[in-house]
């Protein structure tokens, strides 16, 4: 994506374009390939903070990359990892807190505290003095946290050979929890209790494009999240067709194919990998849930275009688009007409195309869903 990208800057720099039609294009360069999202894990020794970690970025706990875990103190030190398909978002593993290494008091200042957006402070009983600390620090200095409880399914499985139901069992862990509002979840089954709750804070606490960031880089583990990833592709989608209709206004030869194409292969490829239709994925999902979900997936030309990494990600109406970029090519020549005419076609194709490969890989994405059963 980023050599794609960088075709994109270069074409518009040869092009000469200072109007505004080539910074609102810049700006799309911008919205696909600047936006970065820090997420930090912390709490006190012990609560999962690595596990978390790891479900967050879609990995197992064994999977090469994956924050290493334990039942000792695994963490020593504030570690970033990349998400695997959108290095721009980044989850970082935060050492215990009020551990003989990071006293409470000097917490803030060794972990950089002002590189995150927003924290998660996790916890497995009651928060502790050291995490009542550390929200109030983070709170003098205007960042948002959020408590949340781990290891629910551990507790509702244990309350169960009791004879206690889940409902018993989660309400008394609230009760128990007190005033302060927790989220409990289970970083092995992410579709249940309050993960989803949590990502509906966030996107209303997280700015516009640090929301959709969040959206487009999570494991696709209900079919909530991937109607969320959908829908903020869909509003993705008329403001890069918007940025191609400007482009395609330029009165200079090129310009608009050398910014349309790349930018549609990059959206497609985001929609790819957001959607969780790679192997990789795809590979991972089948081991979670025991199922053989692979069969059927890569029947469709678009993936499998996809999945070999190449230009041809535009398989989809592509000799069309190709026609009307000719069109628009040859419409240059008119001056005024050309030019407007130019900026329809470009909006119109960009936005046909992208609408109709997400809509392709949205229907693949849902059967996946119903075959894992995670619906």
């Amino acid at each position: 994506m980023e050599s794609q990208l960088a075709e994109v800057r270069a074409a518009l720099s040869q092009s000469g374009e200072s109007t505004c039609e080539g910074a609102q294009a810049e700006l799309v360069v911008q919205e696909l390939n600047n936006v970065t999202l820090n997420i930090a894990v912390t709490g006190v020794t012990g609560v999962g903070k690595s596990s978390f970690v790891n479900a967050l970025r879609g990995v197992q706990d064994d999977e090469e990359g994956a924050a290493p875990t334990g039942v000792t103190e695994t963490t020593t030190k504030h570690t970033m990892y990349p998400h695997p398909t959108m290095p721009k978002v980044n989850i970082w593993d935060l050492p215990g807190i009020g551990t003989e290494n990071f006293s409470a008091r000097e917490y803030i200042e060794k972990v950089n505290f002002n590189t995150y957006d927003i924290f998660l402070i996790l916890t497995c009983t009651k928060p502790q003095t050291h995490d009542i600390i550390l929200a109030k620090e983070i709170k003098k200095n205007k960042k948002n946290f959020y408590f949340i409880r781990t290891k629910v399914d551990q507790d509702v499985d244990a309350e169960k050979r009791k004879g206690k139901t889940e409902k018993q069992t989660l309400s008394s862990i609230r009760e128990a929890l007190g005033s302060a509002h927790h989220f409990l979840v289970s970083s092995w089954e992410l579709h249940k209790f309050d993960f989803n709750e949590l990502i509906r804070v966030l996107e209303k606490d997280l700015p516009d494009n640090k929301r959709n960031a969040l959206i487009q880089s999570l494991p696709v583990y209900s079919m909530e999240i991937l109607d969320k990833k959908y829908n903020t592709f869909k509003k993705a989608i008329w403001f890069s067709s918007f940025a191609s209709g400007a482009v395609g206004a330029i009165p200079v030869l090129g310009v608009s194919a050398a910014f349309d194409l790349p930018m549609i292969a990059c959206f497609l490829t985001s929609y790819y990998f957001s959607f969780g239709l790679d192997e990789r994925s795809l590979t991972k999902l089948s081991e979670r849930v025991n199922k053989p979900i692979l069969a059927n997936i890569h029947e469709s030309k678009l993936i499998k275009a996809l999945a070999n990494r190449s230009m041809a990600c535009l398989a989809i109406e592509l000799s069309t688009f190709l026609a009307l970029e000719g069109l628009e090519a040859a419409l240059k020549v008119v001056p005024i007409l050309g030019s407007v005419t130019g900026a329809v076609i470009s909006f119109t194709t960009t936005l046909l195309v992208l609408r109709k490969g997400l809509d392709e890989l949205y229907k693949a994405a849902k059967e996946v869903v119903k075959m894992a059963g995670i619906e």
